[in-house]
């Protein structure tokens, strides 16, 4: 991360602001820490747009909250709107689920990363508390086995793409 502030410092320096700006925005690997720094720092995920048609704390299923708001991240918000089918590389759904009493109980998230696990989509599963303690992440079995039901529409439950 040092390294790139400094190079995009240089670029920012050299006049070139949209370069570092492309820079800033990559996205993370696909490993717990990254992508918290990510979404809490790099790229607020509370600043992106709601799944389309959902409110906040609207009604959830278990193993989510008793209450859900479904952020998603700009590519994969483009991709739900105009019904690709996919879920671009990169993409991200972040869950925040909330206990009946609407308290934040957890942060559950699908990052879409090309390579990462064919067999599951392409997808990185977590799962993290409030206060950043990562509770699974990766080709995570629950979510996998409950997500294969809706594999054709790219793992995803929240209506057809």
């Amino acid at each position: 991360m040092k390294k790139s502030l400094l190079i995009c410092g240089f670029i920012l320096l050299a006049g070139f602001s949209t370069a570092c700006v492309a820079k800033e925005a990559m996205s993370p690997v696909a490993q717990g820490d990254s992508v918290i720094s990510y979404l809490t720092e790099a790229n607020p995920y509370q600043q992106w747009q709601l799944w389309p048609g959902t409110s906040k704390l609207y009604p959830g299923k278990q193993p989510h909250g008793a209450f859900l708001t479904t952020y998603v991240s700009k590519g994969a918000y483009a991709a739900i709107k105009s019904k690709r089918g996919t879920i671009p590389d990169n993409g991200m759904i972040v869950k925040e689920n909330y206990s009946p009493a609407k308290k934040l109980a957890a942060i559950t998230l699908m990052y879409k990363k090309a390579g990462y696990n064919p067999d599951g989509g392409d997808w990185f599963w977590m799962k993290y508390a409030p206060d950043g303690k990562i509770m699974k992440e990766g080709k995570v079995g629950g979510c996998i086995n409950c997500h294969a039901s809706v594999k054709a529409n790219d793992w995803l439950f929240n209506g057809p793409l």
